[in-house]
């Protein structure tokens, strides 16, 4: 009656909570009657709330009634009450959760009730009913389609419900363990009810179990990319954008919670690093790096959390590169976790609308290229790395740093603009240190969108205005990255020619050089109607320029006279600085190789200029005047004019005319007339001046052997000047003449007369910088040649057969010293290519005709090295470098800057020098298969050198030949049967070759490490190499006598030590490195208890096996090398700290093993018995004898020092003393600390024996007492001595006590010396 009544009321909607107090008046608690009555209501009222007939005030205002009243109900009737509701619950009823409320205030109250409850058939109080009824709700099967519902009814339960920590952890496992069951849409309230439940605990179980959750979806996803028919259909999983806004989702959820809870924050960060140390996979996957960078945007943990993130990068290419670098470890660690790829699929997944991401993107990229930016070198050079690949993590992380930046700003619109002022604000900021990454970015970007920089044009025109005031190479990269954006924008092409106006008048030479490159920039880019179009172009411009060049009819005729314009100029700058002169010249071919309507202009601003040095009377000589080059400033003089650079460009600018635009102006017959004017008078003036320098003197230059060339006076300095510009004049007309010469005997006969002229000032000029050894003469002048006329002139000399060249060319070949300039100048060329990027001369810039033209010079001084040995060229020569050697230092050269520079190209590389197919398909190009023919032919090279006669073997030679073939080997797939082969027949050469060569033995041995290494692990060549030492240097104890057994004819008395001995132990410690990287890596994986436990200790089986053998077979080569009777000096010492990080490193062995012990009640293997066995019979007793052994050398060499003392005076004696005493204890520093790394490793052994139960100290023996040691025999002489002679000697005895400490030793001296 009661229920209906109040079902009636409320569905009018009349006093219904009225009615309710009423009824719960007239039912006090106290009498049973009562505490029923309520209960029937109770009863009646959940299912009405839940029903949904209700008006929802009205529900909220019965709730709040029962849940006041609820308080008042005895504990019988709580515990009732709550049955009911965990049915309600797991029969699926409730439909919009309101009645909850009431539910987790009744357990609230039932949890504080003391009475004794029925359960079942025992009794149990509140607080244990409770958990009774959380455990049935929580291990219930729930009515699927309510899974989600019941979830959050869960955590709205826990919420509110004072739990224990057990109970808190098994609520929330229970939850996570559903995820995989609920539909994705349904994760994320879900996430969020689990995370504001996390404030009373479980942080780390809730953050650890979302984390995984995801990434074991991305990696399904992944999967299911890689194979998309997937045989299991029920499996076929979300659509990926889906995914990725669930995670997005998500991560906003746990971003808004960690503001609310900074605790969650640090707890994230604390989880990912231990699991880090673990697992780097489990810990940064693309979730929770994304989920990382969100947080760090706008919160206090951003530096934290960034650190974190770099540390992890570099640590993962450091890992990665240690990997790499080893056979053994690869075999170990077969799949390699890289962070890179994970951070750049961070960028990839955030393109779904994962706007919090970016920002974090955007800072860590930044922040990345900042830590790591190349580095300022010595003299103010940056160490620029940017050409070739680098291999350094730093490097490697500045580089991914760009990449976050690119890809970021290739997927997001709005985040554009910024990125864009950051790298332009950081261009200009840092112009003391190098910014060659952030300009590398900028143009970069500029490809990417050139019409998006319209948008921030203002910005880039600020920075121009600040472009007088940054170093000229900025100036450049920034010029060349923002230039397709000057073809799209007008207003930003003024503005930056209004800067450079500015700049061309400004007092610094710096802001003159940077007007006269960005004039020079715009010449070449702004085409002008009529000219030819270039294939030569190597800016490549995209699509969308195209379009955006609309008014190219316009364009053409403003083009013009707003080249015009700008070459007005630059004409202004040749009356300037002979730098900004020097620009000029080597910029104008290429503005006319793009530009060519500009011919007339330029060549014409050439001709002017040359004619103020030319002297036209054809029978004066020198032909030009040299004086007006130069100026003095005071006591200085210094060059106006770059005469030579002058001539160098007419030369290129004149043949790149001949060739082009004749063949394009059969048309304009009016125009011709003027051009042929300047084209006459230049190749006139050429000719004469080529006439009159081959008949000059170098007296008429006003220079000659007696001449001054010291650079300290004004007149050296002068005639220096004019030396390099006469030398440079010579070399242009070379080229020049070659050229036009076409093979003609006459024209050779004048190159060969240039040749002399120069050849007799550079042989002054080495003999002067001979004399007085200044730096500057060890280096030759920079050639003037174009590198593609070197690659032209080599293969005339070296590789033309053509009948019809034959006697021009005859001429040229039978000068070896022109012969030897050629090669040496190509040398020059690599050299310059090598440190720079670039070269001087025409296309210098230009990589893929720089690519041409190494192959062509490699192919030719490849021949000429084979075909031409140097031993039959040796005979007839002077003096100076053979051909055959500089071609060789040429191809290593060559094969070290196309592995720097080209290495995307070596197979074309390759393919390029195999002169019999020339013609095969460039695709299946096999690099090992084409490196193993190159190195086979410097292979028989090397065999000739050592098969050669004794006084033919020629060391450097030798040893450039190794270097190359080391070069070349890392061209071979380690895999292929070419490496396997190479590394025999080095193993070979070492052992039968008994080479007294040092420098030599040394390249080898290190050739045969660096291949063995990438084959199997090396500790067995290590052992056998330590026998022959041991063999060849005798032992410590004289009366043993070695049994010897050489493997390798390589050791030799000479070489043994230190050469042989120093490079095996460094080999040895990079062993050790490797074993401590693995011990540190078993150590994490032993704290690592997670559910695939047996696979992990699979893998910690193979590590630690893998660790014992390595160390097994290293003790063995030190066992060998302790005995070795090694001479006092770095051996000695290497030897000795060696051995400490050995026992360091046995010691970390023995603490992982403790550990392992701690947590686990396993016992210690056999093999690790077996190795602490072998240290101690093998190693510490040899290792106490070599120490004593150290000490009666040092003090047999303090004895003898004594010994010379006797025959000297006093300030001699002084100082020979205090020098071996110094000597002494230098030598004998590491001792102790060897002594400690010994008993270190012996006090964690006994730690282990009791841990496992194994006696592991039986092996170890009685170590000496280091503290005192009488020497029998020196005692007996010292006292047959004391009795013959007075008492002045007597301290001698002392000089054998320990070396260790250094007061000891020097005590006695101090008292001898006072005695005198």
């Amino acid at each position: 009656q009661l229920g209906d009544m109040v079902t009636r009321q409320a569905l009018k909607g009349r006093e219904t909570a009225a009615l309710l107090r009423g009824i719960f008046k007239g039912s006090p608690c106290s009498q049973r009657s009562g505490v029923l009555r309520r209960l029937q209501v109770y009863k009646h009222c959940v299912p009405l709330v839940e029903s949904g007939d209700l008006h929802l005030g009205k529900v909220s205002e019965i709730i709040g009634l029962l849940m006041l009243e609820a308080r008042q109900l005895p504990g019988h009737a709580l515990a009732e009450l709550a049955t009911l509701f965990v049915d309600v619950i797991k029969g699926g009823s409730l439909s919009n959760g309101k009645s909850l409320e009431l539910f987790s205030t009744v357990l609230t109250a039932l949890a504080s009730s003391k009475e004794s409850l029925a359960y079942g058939k025992g009794e149990l109080n509140g607080e244990e009913f409770k958990k009774q009824l959380i455990n049935t709700l929580c291990s219930s099967k729930y009515v699927p389609l309510c899974q989600l519902h019941h979830a959050l009814v869960h955590l709205k339960i826990s919420q509110d419900i004072p739990l224990s920590a057990e109970e808190l952890q098994f609520v929330v496992e229970k939850v996570l363990r559903m995820f995989s069951k609920l539909d994705l849409q349904e994760i994320p309230p879900l996430v969020y009810q689990l995370l504001l439940l996390s404030a009373k605990g479980s942080k780390k179980t809730v953050l650890e179990g979302i984390i995984v959750f995801f990434n074991q979806l991305d990696k399904r996803q992944k999967e299911e990319q890689r194979v998309p028919q997937s045989v299991d259909l029920e499996v076929a999983t979300m659509p990926l954008d889906q995914l990725r806004h669930v995670e997005g989702t998500v991560i906003l959820h746990i971003v808004s919670v960690i503001n609310l809870d900074q605790d969650l924050g640090e707890e994230l960060i604390k989880h990912l690093k231990t699991e880090q140390q673990k697992d780097p996979g489990k810990a940064l996957c693309p979730f929770s790096v994304a989920l990382l960078l969100s947080v760090a945007v706008k919160h206090r943990l951003q530096e934290q959390i960034f650190d974190f993130l770099k540390t992890s990068i570099t640590r993962s290419c450091k890992d990665l590169q240690f990997l790499q670098a080893s056979k053994f470890l690869q075999d170990l660690f077969p799949q390699q976790y890289d962070v890179t790829t994970v951070i750049l699929e961070v960028v990839k997944n955030s393109a779904f609308g994962w706007d919090h991401v970016t920002q974090g993107l955007v800072d860590l990229g930044f922040s990345l290229m900042e830590s790591y930016e190349p580095k300022k070198l010595f003299g103010g050079k940056a160490a620029d790395t940017t050409y070739g690949l680098s291999k350094m993590p730093a490097q490697q992380a500045c580089r991914l740093g760009a990449s976050i930046l690119l890809e970021t700003f290739k997927v997001h619109e709005p985040i554009r603009s910024d990125i864009l002022e950051q790298v332009l604000n950081r261009v200009l900021t840092k112009a003391a240190s190098p910014v060659s990454h952030f300009i590398d970015l900028l143009s970069n970007i500029v490809v990417s969108a050139p019409l998006v920089l319209q948008t921030s044009s203002s910005k880039v025109t600020e920075t121009f205005d600040n472009l007088s005031f940054l170093p000229i190479d900025t100036v450049q990269g920034l010029l060349r990255a923002v230039q397709p954006l000057l073809k799209v924008s007008m207003s930003v092409r003024d503005s930056l020619i209004l800067v450079l106006q500015k700049a061309i008048f400004s007092r610094q030479l710096d802001a003159r050089k940077a007007a006269v490159a960005g004039f020079l920039l715009l010449l070449r880019n702004f085409k002008i109607l009529g000219s030819l179009s270039s294939s030569q172009c190597s800016q490549v411009i995209g699509a969308t320029q195209v379009q955006a060049d609309v008014h190219a009819c316009y364009n053409s005729a403003a083009n013009e006279a707003f080249c015009l314009e700008i070459l007005g100029s630059l004409r202004r700058c040749l009356s300037q600085q002979a730098d900004v002169r020097l620009m000029l010249y080597e910029g104008f071919y290429d503005v006319l190789r793009r530009n060519s309507q500009l011919a007339s202009s330029i060549m014409e601003t050439l001709l002017s200029q040359i004619k103020q040095y030319y002297l036209p009377q054809p029978d004066l000589l020198p032909p030009l005047k040299l004086e007006g080059c130069i100026m003095a400033q005071g006591d200085q003089i210094f060059l106006q004019e770059p005469l030579a650079h002058l001539l160098c460009c007419i030369q290129h600018c004149l043949a790149w005319y001949k060739s082009t635009v004749h063949l394009c102006q059969g048309a304009e017959d009016d125009e011709e007339e003027e051009d042929v004017g300047f084209e006459q008078n230049f190749e006139e003036m050429l000719e004469s001046v080529t006439r009159r320098m081959i008949k000059s003197e170098l007296e008429d230059f006003e220079l000659d052997k007696s001449a001054d060339f010291s650079l300290s006076s004004g007149v050296g300095v002068k005639n220096n000047i004019y030396a390099i510009q006469v030398m440079g004049i010579c070399e242009v007309l070379i080229e020049y003449n070659f050229n036009i010469g076409n093979f003609s005997k006459n024209k050779f006969e004048d190159v060969l007369g240039l040749f002399t002229c120069y050849n007799k000032l550079s042989e002054i000029l080495k003999e002067k910088a001979g004399k007085n050894k200044s730096t500057l003469g060890n280096k030759t002048a920079r050639s003037f040649l174009s590198m593609g006329f070197v690659s032209t002139l080599l293969t005339a000399l070296f590789r033309d057969n053509a009948q019809g060249h034959e006697e021009s060319l005859a001429v040229l070949r039978s000068s070896t010293e022109f012969l030897r300039y050629a090669v040496s100048v190509a040398l020059q060329k690599v050299q310059q290519l090598e440190e720079t990027g670039q070269t001087d001369g025409p296309d210098g810039q230009n990589p893929e005709k720089m690519f041409q033209n190494l192959c062509k010079i490699t192919r030719v001084l490849l021949w000429r090295y084979t075909s031409i040995p140097t031993v039959v060229e040796e005979s007839g020569k002077k003096k100076g470098k053979s051909i055959s050697l500089l071609c060789l230092e040429g191809l290593l050269r060559i094969f070290n800057t196309v592995q720097q520079l080209y290495a995307a190209r070596i197979p074309q590389f390759l393919q390029a020098l195999d002169i019999t197919d020339g013609d095969a398909e460039e695709t299946d190009i096999n690099v090992t298969e084409k490196a193993a023919f190159q190195i086979r032919q410097f292979q028989r090279s090397l065999v000739n050198q050592f098969s050669s006669a004794e006084d033919d073997f020629n060391s450097k030679e030798t040893q450039s030949l190794i270097t190359v073939l080391s070069t070349l080997s890392k061209l071979l797939d380690p895999a292929s049967q070419q490496f396997l082969q190479f590394l025999t027949w080095t193993v070979k050469i070492c052992k039968e070759n008994a080479l007294e060569d040092i420098a030599c033995c040394k390249g080898l041995l290190s050739l045969l490490f660096s291949l063995h290494v990438l084959y199997k692990s090396p500790v067995s060549l290590l052992r056998e190499l330590a026998q022959d030492i041991h063999a060849c240097l005798g032992d410590i104890d004289q009366d043993v006598e070695v049994e010897s057994r050489s493997h390798f004819a390589i050791v030799n008395a000479k070489t043994a030590a230190p050469t042989v001995c120093l490079l095996v132990l460094g080999q040895a410690d990079k062993v050790l490195e490797e074993v401590d990287w693995l011990i540190r890596k078993l150590t994490s994986l032993g704290s690592d208890t997670s559910e695939d436990s047996s696979q992990a200790s699979n893998q910690t089986q193979a590590l630690e096996k893998g660790v014992i053998l390595q160390l097994g077979t290293l003790l063995t080569v030190y066992h060998e090398l302790v005995q070795t009777a090694l001479p006092a000096g770095s051996c000695v010492d290497t030897l000795l700290r060696s051995l400490s990080k050995t026992y360091a490193i046995l010691t970390s062995l023995i603490k992982h093993y403790i550990q392992a012990c701690r947590s686990t009640s396993n016992t210690i293997p056999g093999r690790l018995e077996k190795l602490v066995k072998l240290s101690g019979s093998h190693l510490t007793p040899q290792c106490y004898s070599f120490i004593t052994y150290v000490q009666n050398i040092h003090s047999e060499s303090l004895s003898f020092v004594e010994e010379k003392k006797k025959k000297k005076n006093k300030e001699d004696e002084a100082a020979a003393v205090s020098t071996v005493m110094a000597k002494v204890l230098r030598e004998t520093k590491p001792i102790p600390n060897l002594i400690f790394a010994i008993e270190q490793y012996e006090k964690f052994l006994i730690h282990l024996s009791k841990k496992s139960k194994v006696n592991l100290m039986q092996y170890m023996k009685l170590s000496t007492s280091r503290d005192f040691r009488i020497n029998a025999s020196m005692l007996d002489s010292a006292l047959q001595e004391h009795n013959t002679e007075d008492a002045e000697n007597e301290p001698d005895n002392e000089q054998s006590s320990t070396a260790e400490q250094p007061d000891e030793n020097q005590e006695p001296k101090k008292k001898r010396r006072r005695k005198k």
